[in-house]
């Protein structure tokens, strides 16, 4: 012991230094997001590996409550099949032509990977997966999960890639209440992980606590009907026809593991559709 404290003072000035240097570094490309975009990015092959190891390590505390709740939505995605497929049989009866199904969801393609590394406390979060081109992701892939929303595609390396997190205040995902037209922008308030603001709802409807929020559909990124939270309560605006609702979030960003992107094989025909993008890479509205 007294050996190591004589080997700590003597070698002081360097532990300090080295102290030194990593806590501004920290500092440098943690509150400044373009050193961190430009220079932190996580989707090079250095900082993958690390978050791989780092990752392999640690996902293996949460497994217990995933796996539960993965038992409950598969014993509830079960009852939806039995339901469906009664609903199926009903129809086939109603019809002339029993074979003619629709295949509404034929246009979107799934590629699973899962989470190395995850932000949620500051104003600009990312999220890094495990997959990159060689994989077949791309820019503005939209990323779910289980439980819902997850973000977009910013960057992409070769084998991994940086996600836009929902808990970044530059995301916006245009949503509508289950089973009604009326729809707003969801946005992040940058204060708790597990709740972010509607904004722009109409003031006329009748809104209760407990609606389910869902994507409108509005874009290629997102089918229409992704789960997004519940209402938990509103708030008043200063404009007359608007509020805002305070929405808990179904996805739990605090132990996200596996997540799937969502590949559209329509996407790239709409967006040239559209003349003009209205805002930026990390400020579009999906």
């Amino acid at each position: 012991m007294k050996e190591l404290l004589n080997f700590l003072i003597k070698h002081s000035h360097w532990l300090v230094f080295i102290f030194y240097v990593f806590t501004s570094c920290y500092l440098l490309f943690h509150n400044n997001p373009y050193q961190q975009h430009v220079y932190l990015t996580s989707a090079n092959a250095v900082s993958s590996s690390v978050y791989n190891g780092i990752s392999n390590v640690t996902s293996y505390f949460n497994l217990r409550d995933i796996n539960e709740d993965l038992q409950e939505r598969n014993a509830l995605l079960e009852m939806e099949v039995i339901n469906l497929r009664n609903q199926v049989n009903d129809l086939r009866l109603l019809t002339a032509d029993s074979t003619s199904i629709p295949e509404n969801m034929s246009q979107y393609e799934f590629i699973v990977a899962r989470v190395i590394s995850n932000s949620i406390s500051s104003a600009h979060n990312y999220i890094t997966i495990n997959r990159g081109k060689k994989d077949g992701i791309r820019p503005e892939m939209g990323i779910v999960n289980q439980n819902g929303i997850v973000g977009t595609v910013d960057v992409v390396g070769e084998h991994a890639s940086r996600v836009i997190s929902l808990l970044n205040n530059n995301f916006r995902l245009s949503c509508k209440v289950k089973g009604s037209d009326s729809f707003g922008s969801l946005v992040w308030d940058g204060k708790s992980p597990y709740y972010a603001m509607l904004e722009e709802m109409p003031r006329h409807v009748k809104y209760h606590r407990g609606d389910t929020i869902v994507t409108s559909g509005y874009s290629a990124v997102f089918p229409e009907g992704i789960i997004v939270g519940t209402i938990e309560s509103d708030k008043k605006e200063v404009a007359d026809n608007f509020i805002s609702l305070r929405i808990k979030l179904t996805t739990d960003f605090t132990q996200l593991s596996t997540v799937r992107a969502i590949k559209s094989d329509i996407k790239a025909e709409l967006d040239a559709l559209i003349p003009d993008k209205e805002t930026d890479k990390e400020g579009l509205k999906r």
